[in-house]
């Protein structure tokens, strides 16, 4: 039979494909653009007919009626990466979380760590030869799907077919539910003064030939405003938006000069506006790969001069990065933030940032504080820690001292919160003290 006779026998409505579904299943849910809303509020239908079944998924967004009160008896979402869809019930206690590095993610599936018996994914609609794209999502769905017994495939016209290894065939699918459906769209704001001042002390640190990894929202946008100077960079990232469209366009993005995939951009998930989308449409420039390839810091450490920016929520004295949780309470997850801090330590000429604003709440609290707060995680470790920026400028730890990194941390701390820093520096012995007279 071909793949065309395949895939007209396997299409069915979202009602008999989620049917498949049973109580005390594990499934698997693909998320961030790619995340299949008709056949998420089609299964939360079925709530009365089924019973302690595991949610698995990395970034849910947009609302989920998986995760709302009352729904605990019948879905708990096991969070491998927490968003504004599930972290309330992750506080509240009715729905799990899960520390684990980005990269690592797949094998829990590959070996049955984490056996699924049922994976609902998106994808594209299947080219001449019945190979479906994982789109804007390649991330953990690949290994998800290929682990599971019992694969969904919701077809969205409106997939953009993205190259590299991110494709399923027919054959692999059980059930096969068509939607024409615009994917979301991220939503974008200037960054602020405070992220535009980041971005240039980041962008500072940027050299020519670099290749580069960054994030969502104010601050990475505001490095990419920042490098108009800069020539021939490259992307090895986890997370493609928006912003890089224009340097490619303006010729600073070239890929020329990366030692690892030159050419290319490599990428496991992308989040953006419907132009993006439409820009890494079948676009050979563009390579999506599942998290285990493009997030495993030796990978990463090939290219050279690997430049890694992440965020944090806060960062003790001593550099210590917590950036998935705010005291005990789940914010995030790890994510692939040390991922790549260590894939670019280990690059040849690579330099790993944590990039933060100096405070929050309107400059009445600072990110760099004397200790984490209670609860908090570790995400990077202080030995895993090399630059640090906020507006005020740039610490370099790695290989310094707690003297040295106390210092350096409270120079680029907001200035009304200085005095109390080395206070509390003093009282632990890290530094003697400081005559500012």
């Amino acid at each position: 039979m071909s793949w065309v006779y395949q895939y007209k026998d396997k299409l069915t409505g979202p009602e008999e494909a989620v049917s498949h579904v049973k109580s005390n299943d594990k499934i698997f849910i693909s998320g961030n653009a790619a995340t299949p809303f008709p056949l998420i509020e089609t299964l939360a239908a079925r709530k009365n007919e089924l019973r302690s079944v595991e949610v698995n998924h990395v970034l849910l967004i947009g609302e989920d009626p998986l995760s709302k009160p009352g729904m605990e008896e019948h879905f708990r979402h096991n969070s491998l990466f927490v968003g504004s869809a599930d972290r309330q019930a992750i506080n509240d206690g009715r729905s799990d979380y899960v520390p684990v590095f980005l990269f690592e993610i797949p094998a829990l599936f590959t070996r049955k760590i984490i056996p699924l018996d049922a994976a609902l994914i998106q994808v594209s609609p299947p080219d001449e030869h019945g190979f479906m794209s994982f789109g804007v999502e390649c991330l953990t769905s690949k290994a998800a799907a290929e682990s599971a017994k019992f694969v969904i495939a919701q077809v969205n016209e409106n997939m953009p077919r993205t190259l590299g290894d991110s494709f399923i065939h027919v054959s692999r699918i059980h059930k096969i539910v068509e939607v024409s459906k615009e994917l979301p769209e991220l939503p974008r704001r200037p960054p602020s003064d405070i992220e535009i001042k980041i971005g240039k002390h980041v962008a500072s640190l940027v050299e020519d030939g670099a290749t580069l990894q960054l994030g969502i929202g104010g601050i990475p946008d505001a490095v990419l405003q920042s490098l108009t100077d800069k020539h021939d960079l490259g992307i090895h990232t986890e997370m493609i938006s928006d912003g890089i469209v224009k340097l490619i366009e303006a010729g600073i993005i070239t890929n020329s000069r990366k030692t690892l995939h030159p050419g290319k951009i490599i990428a496991t998930f992308i989040f953006g506006s419907r132009q993006l989308y439409s820009f890494v449409d079948n676009n050979p420039l563009f390579e999506v790969h599942p998290c285990d390839y493009t997030n495993d810091p030796f990978i990463i450490s090939k290219n050279e001069k690997m430049v890694a920016i992440n965020s944090a929520i806060e960062v003790d004295i001593t550099g210590q990065v917590c950036s998935d949780s705010i005291g005990s309470r789940i914010y995030s997850g790890f994510g692939g933030q040390l991922d790549f801090i260590r894939g670019a330590a280990y690059s040849k000429g690579g330099k790993p940032i944590i990039a933060l604003p100096s405070t929050t709440k309107k400059d009445t609290v600072s990110r760099i504080v004397p200790m984490l707060k209670t609860g908090a995680g570790v995400v990077t470790t202080r030995a895993d820690v090399h630059y640090i920026v906020t507006e005020y400028g740039i610490a370099d730890l790695h290989g310094r001292n707690i003297r040295q990194r106390v210092k350096a941390l409270i120079d680029i701390a907001h200035p009304k919160f200085r005095e109390e820093l080395e206070r509390y520096a003093v009282e632990q012995k890290y530094t003697l003290p400081v005559n500012r007279k």
